[in-house]
């Protein structure tokens, strides 16, 4: 039984063999750009700077992902050796640079609670960037990673046990907690480095199915009563492992993404599991 998740008995046929017929997620990569209008969530950023609470983009997606895994909760599944299993807990890996240069960077994760406003989201974020940009004061990922660097000859053989381990679901605990490879949602705001967004894989080691990078600003335009129209949207690359859910499952979930961060007022309620 695996310490990072539950295994899925899965009821349809079609979704019970894919992971036998894609079994990689590189092959099973499904790619969309999702465009959120950017007006309601700077008022709203405003606001609660003005309020003396300030909210950052990407905490707002944060909680939004967090509701959909709440409402939708295939999105926080995973395949480990051609069988689905839903994660054990909620958590998010963030990319964050080190300060000072750009070209230095670290990833690790944040655990999110169902109930998480987007008041305790901010907190965790903000809790674990001001952990992570401290170079005394390395996550539990860097230090493992510079162990291994040390052992040289041994690199090799010890990262094909690692995957080896976690294929068959057997990696040590502490591990599957420091490993940002291990979480329910690969997210980085390119935008902060003033890049475009980009389809960031998913990758085969570990168990993210679902990878989101947020980009540079830009002009969408809409048709309305009073003809063409151009919202300045945040631009959002989307990667999906399909064979976790059926793509109407991810079209409506993803459709209600959009309709929580069109009203973030909605992401300072606790979230209530869909019915």
């Amino acid at each position: 039984m695996r310490k990072d998740g539950i295994k899925v008995e899965v009821e349809q046929p079609m979704y019970a063999l894919i992971p036998f017929f894609m079994t990689h997620r590189y092959d099973s990569m499904n790619m969309i750009t999702v465009d959120i209008p950017e007006e309601p969530l700077r008022n709203y950023m405003n606001q609660k700077r003005r309020e003396g609470r300030p909210i950052s983009h990407m905490a707002l997606m944060t909680t939004a992902y967090l509701r959909l895994m709440e409402e939708y909760p295939a999105l926080n599944r995973f395949i480990g050796n051609k069988t689905v299993y839903q994660h054990r807990d909620k958590t998010v890996s963030l990319v964050v640079l080190r300060p000072g240069d750009v070209s230095q960077e670290t990833m690790a994760k944040i655990y999110l609670d169902d109930g998480d406003t987007v008041f305790d989201v901010q907190q965790k974020i903000t809790d674990f960037i001001e952990s992570s940009r401290n170079a005394e004061n390395q996550n539990r990922m860097d230090k493992a990673m510079r162990v291994l660097l040390k052992l040289r000859l041994l690199t090799g053989t010890a990262l094909a046990l690692i995957r080896f381990l976690d294929r068959y679901g057997l990696l040590p605990n502490w591990l599957i907690k420091a490993s940002p490879f291990h979480a329910s949602l690969l997210i980085s705001n390119l935008a902060s480095i003033r890049t475009n967004s980009i389809y960031h894989h998913v990758y085969e080691f570990g168990t993210t199915s679902v990878a989101i990078t947020m980009g540079n600003m830009r002009e969408v335009p809409r048709r309305s009563k009073d003809g063409i129209v151009f919202d300045r949207c945040i631009p959002l690359g989307i990667v999906m492992d399909e064979r976790i859910a059926p793509g109407v499952y991810f079209a409506q979930a993803f459709g209600r993404f959009r309709q929580l961060l069109s009203t973030p007022e909605l992401l300072e309620l606790p979230g209530q599991m869909k019915k």
